[in-house]
């Protein structure tokens, strides 16, 4: 089982209320998402939720993927998955901290901080990656505020897959996110801290009735600093 380090922010946090800044919300936030891309059981939900929630389909290339992922599969290779997470809340996975880069690569993990963080946001500069077997999934989780800072951002390769985001207050209230391969999403304040999310198992997976098949998924994960 994998231990705990610095640069995760997966994790239970059961004190409330969380206190957060709406900063880099502003900054990524263009327009309510799309009702092909959300699905909520009402509309506070969504009105709750959008500022805090972007989702870019094809941020990337299939090109820029497929580079990517011949940097990240050798590092990979040397892996095996893993059945449980530090924090009980990923199986079937493997995963790294990685800050040294291609230029290419570079250029397309520039391009994410520049999307998601405000100018002089302090950031991590380990890029967390997280490979996702293909019956791999997330269960429901509240983001740690001790491993990462208000803001997320992940660019998902070689699969799409449905995040469902359900209220810590009731249960009831819930949304289902399509996030499509090569998309970048964004999330912070209220649907990191408010809701926990989730990365639905391929059984599961589907969007407004509609199957998403879920094949191995690979997250490459830019992160803002934790508050001190």
């Amino acid at each position: 089982m994998a231990a705990p380090s610095a640069g995760r922010c997966l994790g239970y946090m059961r004190l409330w209320p969380v206190v957060f800044s709406r900063v880099s919300a502003r900054y990524h936030y263009a327009a309510p998402l799309p009702a092909s891309q959300i699905s909520s059981s009402s509309p506070a939900v969504l009105s709750q939720l959008s500022p805090d929630l972007t989702v870019q389909p094809d941020f990337i290339t299939a090109e820029e993927e497929a580079a990517l992922c011949r940097e990240l599969e050798p590092v990979f290779r040397k892996k095996r998955y893993e059945s449980g997470h530090w924090d009980d809340a990923i199986h079937g996975f493997r995963e790294v901290e990685r800050l040294h880069w291609s230029p290419d690569s570079s250029a397309v993990i520039q391009r994410v901080r520049e999307k998601a963080f405000p100018p002089g946001e302090n950031q991590l500069s380990l890029v967390h990656v997280l490979d996702l077997q293909k019956d791999g999934y997330i269960k429901p989780h509240v983001d740690s505020v001790k491993f990462c800072g208000s803001t997320i951002a992940g660019i998902c390769l070689l699969s799409s897959s449905v995040m469902r985001l359900v209220s810590v207050d009731d249960p009831g209230e819930r949304a289902d996110l399509l996030l499509p391969r090569r998309c970048l999403y964004i999330m912070s304040g209220v649907a990191r801290y408010k809701f926990t999310h989730e990365i639905l198992r391929n059984e599961e997976s589907s969007f407004n009735g509609v199957p998403v098949p879920r094949e191995r998924r690979i997250s490459v994960i830019c992160r803002s600093l934790p508050l001190s």
